[in-house]
């Protein structure tokens, strides 16, 4: 009897601990005694350490494990920004980080522990194209601080492994993979997330949908995975809604956060996909945050898509609650979904510039993302996507 499958996958589940409820912060001085930590540092941006009540919560929580507070993480995490968090973490002799907020923070505090750890020049540790064309990820050997998450709002970015910086100088994202950096976990108390502006967990959310739905169409079918990213599809169309319709009630908020947890750890074992690295390029590019432009990109990624990920497609259909499984009809669900979420249509309509098209082209095809979707474009076909999308 022939014992060969075309179902082969490999699936390593990293440590990582999620604490929610009303009492989810008193798990930190736990989880910092256990790693043996005495010097956790706060890294947050100026309006989540403005609000005091949920600050004072946090500070409380550590107790005398708190070294001190770094308040100046910037949106879009530029480099100038993260060598100041670096230089932070030395200065108060840090052996623990806690990232408290969005994905800037998360971000800002990740590729701070990275550049700190590395003790080299970001330019050596980033993903960056070789003279053969191939894209390259240095691996990164030296030690990294622990790290946990204390959300303001929704961010698949809690899971993750990697960091990407912006050089303003030059508009490049610099992207750090080093799993050695991955959060410990993430501690989602209410009081916080109701400190973030109601749109702000909106455009985030839209990152968990889309990273889910990119997920969904991999060419690495992978079910565990599958079934991380259907049920953050699910929880997303369920609770974002009610974000807006009861703004002072944390469960809706919550429950996005844990969406965040489940799409960003289906994501990892699926990859990214062409919609996240088109919004990588675009996003600093707009008026708008990563998550909106990929949600404005993603049915014209899923079109293109659809000759090749008709089956991945049609099993999406599953999630949504469809009885048609052809492709058209579930781009055609989604794009209604996006218009209950009230997400922009055109790039026009974000800001961005017909001029800074070719520039977003040549990033788009050095971001690693691009090579985990099941069709891999050239610079006329993102050019083409994007003309659409204008």
């Amino acid at each position: 009897m022939s014992t060969e499958t075309d179902l082969n996958i490999r699936h390593a589940t990293p440590s990582f601990r999620t604490f929610c409820g009303d009492g989810a912060l008193a798990a930190l001085p736990r989880e910092l005694a256990r790693v043996g930590a005495h010097r956790a540092v706060i890294v947050c941006i100026p309006a989540v350490a403005a609000h005091t009540g949920a600050m004072g919560r946090l500070h409380d929580a550590v107790g005398d494990r708190f070294a001190g507070q770094f308040a100046e993480v910037e949106e879009h995490s530029p480099l100038p920004s993260v060598e100041r968090a670096r230089a932070f973490l030395v200065e108060h002799a840090a052996d623990a980080v806690i990232a408290v907020g969005g994905g800037s923070s998360v971000v800002t505090a990740r590729a701070a522990t990275i550049l700190l750890g590395e003790g080299r020049d970001v330019r050596e540790l980033c993903t960056r194209r070789e003279a053969d064309g191939r894209l390259v990820s240095p691996k990164l050997a030296a030690p990294k601080l622990p790290q946990w998450v204390v959300p303001s709002s929704p961010t698949t970015a809690y899971a993750k492994a990697g960091a990407a910086v912006r050089d303003p100088a030059t508009g490049e994202r610099l992207a750090l993979f080093d799993p050695k950096a991955r959060a410990q976990g993430v501690v989602l108390d209410p009081v916080m997330a109701l400190t973030a502006p109601p749109r702000l967990s909106w455009s985030a959310a839209l990152n968990i949908f889309s990273m889910a739905v990119e997920g969904l169409q991999s060419a690495r079918v992978d079910p565990l995975a599958d079934a991380l990213l259907a049920h953050a599809l699910r929880t997303v169309v369920t609770w974002l809604p009610r974000v807006a319709a009861e703004p002072g009630q944390a469960t809706p908020r919550l429950q996005l956060m844990l969406a965040a947890v489940l799409s960003g750890q289906g994501s990892d074992h699926t990859g990214g996909g062409l919609a996240q690295a088109l919004a990588h390029a675009i996003g600093p590019r707009s008026a708008a945050p990563n998550g909106v432009v990929e949600a404005l990109l993603l049915p014209h990624v899923m079109r293109f898509n659809a000759e090749v990920a008709g089956d991945r497609l049609g099993a999406m259909a599953d999630y949504l609650g469809l009885l048609d499984r052809k492709a058209d009809a579930v781009i055609a669900e989604v794009e209604r979904l996006l218009e209950v979420f009230e997400a922009p249509r055109r790039l026009r309509d974000i800001g961005v510039a017909p001029e800074s098209l070719p520039e977003v082209v040549e990033h788009a095809m050095d971001d690693w993302s691009i090579t985990a979707g099941p069709r891999l474009p050239d610079a006329q076909d993102v050019r083409t996507l994007l003309d659409g999308a204008f």
